[in-house]
């Protein structure tokens, strides 16, 4: 999928006749066991663990420069827009705050040069509250091409935490720190949580190890969205009230990150497979939340025809559901999902994270 140009709203005598016109996409991602881990406070007071890796869809940025002083931003994905002027301050209203937060931040920057105004179009490939970090990818896509129309120079690991910090803290949206991780950095990572302190360990993983992994997943589309607030605020409470059943969740999480992270690493696709069904079932402890009626059957289903293993993407609810079966089953387990009314889409894994270019008038 391309990036699809809106032009209409930038006037043709405030376009920047020398400034460039760039682009930025960041990559989503299929988190594989941890998720959860990485919220506070489980990482300050446990430890957290990740793994996860990044497919070829992505979250796009076009920034198109322009001379009177003006900011506007339009997102296909809410079929919506807002404008405002460079110097003045951004209204938190609930309509594309976390690109406002990115702009506000970085326009101010120490060091950033000087912006006239410009135009930034947003599109992502696929809907928010899908499961696959794509508010977190649009926040690290936009920080990309806003910084780098700054003139500001930002390590992955520098627009990882800004995006982190601009939407857990500064935007108080609910939720971990491993999509803006995953999206700053791409590929296969096991990402450890110790503290206020995240360390990314790219894997190696084998060619063949990949395109075997591609050959025997599926993913599924629910067809239904969710805001996962609700989830994480009760994960969080069980968690802080000791509850036991989500504590054991927790924990387990932790492990089968390490297990799968060496399996993954070795090569063994089916074994993956098997500990992607626990994953699930740890997971589910961790909040009554996450699983719905639909969720269940299609698990159940997907396992009684052949899937190794299933679990959602996300926090749960909706979004995604990512299956490892037995390929010479494939096919019979897709023809159970699709009977649930789920939509199968194709994946293949991208080792980019998030990257920046100039673009074509």
């Amino acid at each position: 999928m391309t990036d699809v140009e809106v032009t209409a709203a930038t006037p043709a005598g405030a376009q920047h006749p020398t400034r460039p016109v760039l682009r930025a996409r960041a990559p989503l991602r299929l988190s594989f066991a941890g998720g959860g881990t990485d919220v506070a406070p489980f990482p300050q007071r446990e430890g957290g663990a990740v793994l996860s890796g990044t497919i070829s869809a992505f979250a796009f940025c076009t920034l198109r420069p322009r001379i009177d002083g003006r900011i506007s931003v339009h997102s296909v994905d809410f079929g919506t827009a807002v404008g405002f002027g460079v110097d003045e301050d951004v209204e938190f209203d609930g309509n594309l705050d976390l690109p406002k937060a990115a702009i506000a931040r970085l326009r101010d920057f120490e060091g950033a040069i000087p912006t006239s105004g410009f135009d930034l179009f947003i599109h992502t490939q696929a809907p928010p509250g899908s499961g696959l970090g794509s508010s977190s990818a649009v926040m690290v896509s936009v920080i990309g091409v806003v910084a780098a129309h700054c003139g500001v120079d930002l390590t992955p690991y520098e627009i990882a935490d800004l995006a982190y910090r601009l939407e857990r803290e500064d935007l108080g949206v609910p939720g971990g720190s491993q999509d803006q991780y995953a999206a700053a950095f791409g590929g296969f990572n096991f990402i450890e949580f110790t503290g206020d302190q995240v360390l990314v360990n790219p894997l190696r993983v084998r060619p063949g190890t990949v395109h075997e992994l591609e050959h025997n997943m599926l993913l599924a589309f629910t067809g239904a969205t969710r805001v996962s607030d609700h989830i994480i605020d009760d994960q969080v409470h069980r968690y802080e009230t000791g509850n036991a059943e989500a504590l054991e969740g927790l924990r387990a999480q932790k492990q089968l990150a390490v297990a799968m992270k060496e399996e993954l690493v070795r090569g063994n696709v089916d074994e993956l497979g098997r500990l992607l069904g626990q994953a699930w079932s740890e997971k589910r402890k961790m909040s009554a939340r996450i699983a719905t009626p639909l969720i269940d059957e299609a698990i159940g289903r997907a396992l009684a025809h052949g899937a190794l293993g299933g679990k959602v993407t996300g926090a749960g609810g909706g979004g995604y559901l990512l299956f490892i079966c037995e390929f010479e089953r494939r096919h019979i387990v897709a023809a159970q999902l699709l009977e649930l009314g789920l939509r199968l889409e194709e994946v293949t894994f991208s080792g980019d994270g998030v990257t920046t270019w100039r673009g074509q008038r």
